[in-house]
């Protein structure tokens, strides 16, 4: 046995040499070295951070901030590795407010470059100056400086020369270093922020000081994203007990050509998550061109015992432990909001919005992410975005001529000027209606209005189905439906087959308002109805609902489950089944006239619903039409 096998061969690596090892996880390029600095000055609670760069970075980094500044002791233990000041014990880490926590960003920029630190607290006399070469100290000593802290960084990787040589060109490096100032810029709109390489000035955002979140984020935003009109920007806000969601979404009009301007925010921390970009983009779905991607603010408010940020060596992922439920509240959030904007008409300026009419008594819950909703796939033409803050349609009823529904949707082009001579005044009827007249039925069983793109055409039965769809599924989660009681109790005889299908579903049926009891051999007296079945509907509602019932699961044994169904439980396949079979039993059928403010409520409440795009069946309840394809039609 040879002596260097009896004394081992296992020794401690030097701490210079750690250090640059563990530097290579956390300073890739200078933009690391950039990000890292200041987030240490925003937990610092600075107002203005100065960033001045040389060689992109390479040369020089220095981040000047007006926080709260260090004390000598602090100013040198700072640079130690694992030394912080936001972390003390393992509960700690389940408690993460701040940006850093590690304590290895100064140890590991300083092992790679030369470092001054020149620091000093409101009331000190006098401030502190570090100096570092490598990770070794090289001075210590008091010194003036300004309230705050200022951090020089030169000769990044000078003593990893095989680190430096992987850099990108130069101004590859300057642009991840700005791209850097941008994001965090973003996430504090009130932090004034400057930037400079090589003397000139690249960046100089005031901090927003007056305003609301949005306002502020807002501005921020057109001052960073060339926003072509901020004021375009759409505000978004829904909270849970679990999850905040707040920031700005572009609208459809207003997307990019590569996925450089979508910004996600997690506890104000920065972080790239596929899964929830994914949540964001499925939510524009058939908005965006092909090949495009939207633009967005978004910042995720979230306990931090439900989110891991120590996941990824530069912090910049994140995971949560309900990562499906953040995805489905991120989505259905965003769809709802963007939907509404993108499907609200254009309104004259003196146009209002009116009660809903008589004709509908519809009131619609707001649903959670994740009740109800169908997953499958409509065709391409149908918008399946989600609507919820409710666009009130104003407007008045009017009805278009066939001729010019047959030459919005035709498939063929528009016959020459002289073979239309006769028909021309029918065919251009709607479109001379005042501008402040945007609702029209069509044949009684369409609903037509005009929107900033184009043109939407509503199919109201289905549309009223999903209605009363997603009304359904919501008592029987737990609601209690309104119960109507007749004047004169009915009964009602059943097939054995009803009969016995009427016992399966007794309780539900009583829950969504239904006053019925058996009353000997299969006859059922039916003492009170749903408050919404239409007059002179009491005795038969009762057995419709229930053959309804008997077809849809027909149905499904043929053609599968419906769009709406869920395959989690035969219990909520049954209350689905149920809820599909009472939307189309009560659903106002094509050829119903239907007023102005019948319309406007059955457009209103469309939109809130969670998936006001589709039928419970899976059809679509709208076609968008946009300008281009209407022009198209008629080969202009």
């Amino acid at each position: 046995m040879s002596t260097e096998e009896k004394d081992g061969i296992i020794a401690v690596m030097p701490a210079t040499l750690s250090n640059k090892i563990a530097a290579g996880e956390v300073v890739q390029r200078p933009a690391s070295v950039v990000k890292e600095l200041i987030e240490n000055a925003l937990d610092a609670g600075a107002g203005r951070i100065d960033v001045h760069l040389q060689g992109s970075g390479s040369t020089l980094i220095q981040i000047v901030d007006t926080g709260s500044g260090m004390s000598p002791s602090d100013a040198l233990l700072a640079f130690k590795r694992h030394a912080t000041s936001k972390v003390r014990e393992a509960s700690d880490l389940e408690c993460i407010h701040t940006l850093g926590f590690r304590g290895e960003a100064l140890a590991s920029i300083a092992s790679v470059s030369q470092v001054e630190l020149r620091t000093r607290r409101k009331g000190d006399e006098v401030g502190m100056r570090v100096r570092l070469d490598g990770g070794e100290d090289v001075q210590q000593e008091p010194g003036p400086a300004a309230v705050g802290t200022s951090i020089a960084v030169r000769n990044l990787f000078f003593n990893v020369p095989a680190r430096r040589n992987f850099l990108k060109r130069p101004q590859t490096e300057l642009k991840h270093c700005m791209d850097v100032v941008t994001v965090l810029a973003l996430s504090h709109p009130g932090v004034h922020f400057h930037l400079e390489h090589e003397g000139n000035e690249l960046l100089d955002v005031k901090a927003q000081a007056t305003g609301t979140f949005f306002e502020k984020v807002t501005r921020r935003a057109a001052d960073l994203a060339s926003v072509p009109d901020a004021r375009e920007l759409i505000d978004v806000e829904e909270s849970t007990s679990y999850l905040r969601v707040r920031g700005v979404l572009g609208p459809p009009d207003v997307y990019r050509k590569s996925r450089g301007q979508q910004y996600l925010f997690v506890n104000g921390r920065y972080v790239k998550h596929r899964s929830l970009e994914h949540a964001v983009l499925s939510a524009y779905e058939y908005l965006l061109p092909d090949d495009t991607y939207p633009f967005y603010v978004l910042f995720l408010d979230i306990d931090p015992r439900h989110v891991d940020v120590n996941v990824h060596p530069a912090k910049a992922e994140v995971k949560f432990d309900d990562e499906q439920g953040v995805y489905s509240m991120l989505r259905t959030v965003v769809k709802r909001v963007v939907s509404v904007h993108s499907l609200t008409p254009e309104l004259s300026k003196g146009s209002t919005s009116s009660p809903a009419g008589d004709g509908l008594h519809i009131d619609l819950p707001r649903h959670a992410p994740g009740q109800g909703g169908r997953q499958d796939a409509s065709p391409a033409w149908v918008r399946q975005e989600h609507p919820g803050r409710t666009g009130h349609l104003s407007g008045q009823a009017g009805y278009l001529s066939e001729e010019l529904l047959g030459a919005v949707l035709s498939q063929t082009h528009v016959a020459s000027q002289a073979t239309m001579s006769a028909d021309a005044p029918e065919v251009l009827q709607g479109a001379t209606q005042p501008p402040d007249q945007l609702l029209w039925q069509v044949h009684g069983a369409y609903i037509l209005t005009q929107i900033r793109s184009g043109l939407v055409i509503l199919d109201q039965q289905r549309a009223h189905e999903r209605i009363l769809y997603e009304q359904t599924l919501a008592t029987l989660d737990g609601g209690v439906g309104m119960s109507q009681q007749l004047l004169f109790p009915q009964t009602v005889a059943l097939s054995p087959s009803d009969f016995t299908l009427y016992g399966s579903l007794q309780g539900e049926l009583q829950q969504l308002g239904f006053d019925a009891e058996p009353f000997g051999g299969n006859t059922v007296i039916v003492r009170g109805v749903p408050a919404d079945i239409r007059t002179g509907d009491e005795r038969s509602v009762l057995v419709d609902v229930i053959q309804s019932f008997e077809e849809e699961r027909e149905y499904e044994k043929t053609a599968g489950p419906s769009v709406g169904a869920s395959s989690a439980s035969g219990h909520t396949a049954h209350r689905d089944r149920l809820a599909r079979a009472v939307a189309r039993r009560s659903a106002i059928q094509a050829g119903s006239r239907l007023t102005e403010k019948e319309m406007r409520s059955l457009m209103d409440q469309l939109f809130q619903c969670r998936e006001p795009y589709r039928a419970p069946d899976g059809r679509a309840t709208l076609v968008k039409l946009t300008v281009d394809e209407i022009r198209s039609r008629f080969d202009r």
